[in-house]
């Protein structure tokens, strides 16, 4: 009797194992499809020839210059209905979206799945796809000592120097 019951255990889990690899999905037949169009998209065309690395070296340059402690800027703001630049006032620093994190906002649930976490920026933090406000320095005109962090919702324009 037990090993009737033994062997009737073993041919289930083999029914199950062996159907576990036969249900291909559509996002499977998708996923498949697409990573053949891709590896023949490659073959055919082949990648960039990136020699210089320019564009890479420009994005290091303006992270490093955005790091500089005390970084005097000017903010702006594009008036809606003239479409002029109006001056918010001198500021320290360039903008930082407002659903930026100082923290990584992700973590890894389970160990079972492969899973995409955020990474940090160069600068440590952690920023988003997109953000509707930002937070700008302000110089208190009255008082160059005097700097506060202010919200914004409109879209700003940010400056070493002063735009006409």
């Amino acid at each position: 009797m037990k090993k009737i019951i033994v062997i009737m255990l073993i041919g289930v889990m083999s029914l199950g194992l062996f159907g576990c690899g036969l249900d291909e999905t559509s996002k499977d037949k998708e996923a498949r499809q697409q990573e053949q169009a891709q590896s023949e998209s490659i073959s055919q065309v082949g990648t960039p020839a990136i020699t210089s690395f320019q564009e890479k070296r420009i994005l290091k340059e303006i992270i490093e210059l955005r790091d500089q402690a005390n970084l005097s800027t000017y903010t702006y703001i594009v008036a809606e209905q003239t479409g002029q630049l109006v001056l918010l006032g001198k500021s320290i620093g360039y903008g930082i979206p407002a659903a930026t994190q100082y923290n990584n906002p992700q973590q890894v649930a389970g160990y079972n799945h492969t899973v995409a976490i955020a990474q940090a920026d160069p600068n440590g933090l952690y920023s988003p796809a997109s953000a509707e406000g930002t937070w700008i320095l302000l110089v208190n005109p009255n008082d160059s000592k005097d700097v506060k962090p202010v919200y914004i919702e409109e879209r700003i324009i940010v400056s070493q120097f002063a735009l006409r």
